[in-house]
């Protein structure tokens, strides 16, 4: 079960990779091209926020149907499993909300971009009349 957050992890890891570089200064030249293959690798990249979403309800349905251990008669090594699951979901929240929300600091940034590029054009050949 652990392979889905292994490629989770990847997969923000890129993400934040992506962000980093898409607001790194650079040369017009160089940024539009980037800004192209970025657009165009975030297309497929969608599947992202459904894999993120169907693993949060696997989460939920593990908090709602986990035992607990809250009794005088649990062990400490009891104790200390459930403490760990208890962490390791949070980690893991925290990791598809992550994904989430860079895949959309993605598609806002190539926005953004486009946008201006757009204006750009415009003002050029207003400037031209």
């Amino acid at each position: 079960m652990a392979l889905q957050w292994m490629i989770l992890t990847y997969v923000v890891a890129a993400e934040a990779a992506l962000a980093f570089l898409l607001t790194l200064p650079a040369p017009k030249l160089l940024k539009n091209q980037f800004v192209s293959l970025v657009s165009l690798i975030l297309q497929p990249a969608l599947f992202i926020v459904p894999f993120a979403g169907f693993q949060l309800l696997d989460i939920y349905w593990k908090n709602e149907h986990r035992l607990s251990c809250t009794s005088e008669i649990c062990t400490a090594a009891e104790r200390d499993r459930y403490e760990k699951s208890i962490y390791k979901a949070q980690r893991n929240v925290i990791l598809c909300a992550s994904a989430c929300l860079l895949y959309w600091c993605l598609v806002r940034i190539c926005k953004y971009y486009k946008d201006i590029q757009h204006l750009e054009e415009v003002e050029k050949r207003c400037k031209e009349e």
